[in-house]
């Protein structure tokens, strides 16, 4: 169990909780119909978060864990989408969530998948701090590459 919280492991759980929160809110809470701008805009985010994910897995290779507190033999991975974002994977669940609730045209799960990129902010920002105490050169990586979205932030 120690481990389990040292690593980050309630980020994780909280986590979890958010993304079933965001899918189940957007089928329990959908509007009566789904217009057909909402839903192209919608399929969009959820393929445009697939791909940033699946880019995000393959270039993470065996450094990927579910803990926000990187592995004692993992590299610092610069190349890929993690070349665009630092953080890929969440960008990935942030651009799903939010595109799973105009699918459906829930505004519970809309205010959800605010919430999420807000904690997933957080998680980074501490996810962040473990990585400039192991990694040396991260410092430079974290000035050159945005957090969650390209050129952006």
């Amino acid at each position: 169990m120690n481990s389990f919280i040292t690593r980050g492991g309630w980020w994780v759980v909280a986590q979890s909780g958010l993304m079933l929160a965001v899918l189940a809110g957007g089928v329990a809470f959908r509007a009566g119909e789904r217009g057909g701008a909402r839903l192209a805009a919608g399929g969009c985010l959820i393929v445009l978060g697939a791909v940033f994910g699946l880019a995000g897995v393959k270039a993470l290779g065996r450094n990927r864990t579910a803990f926000p507190k990187p592995r004692e033999d993992s590299a610092l991975v610069q190349h890929g989408v993690y070349a665009l974002v630092r953080h890929p994977l969440y960008t990935s669940v942030i651009l799903v969530s939010f595109g799973w609730a105009l699918v459906w045209g829930s505004l519970p799960a809309l205010a959800l998948a605010c919430l999420e990129a807000v904690f997933f902010d957080a998680k980074a920002r501490r996810e962040e701090r473990w990585l400039a105490g192991k990694f040396p050169g991260y410092a430079d990586y974290r000035r050159r590459v945005r957090r969650l979205v390209p050129r952006v932030y």
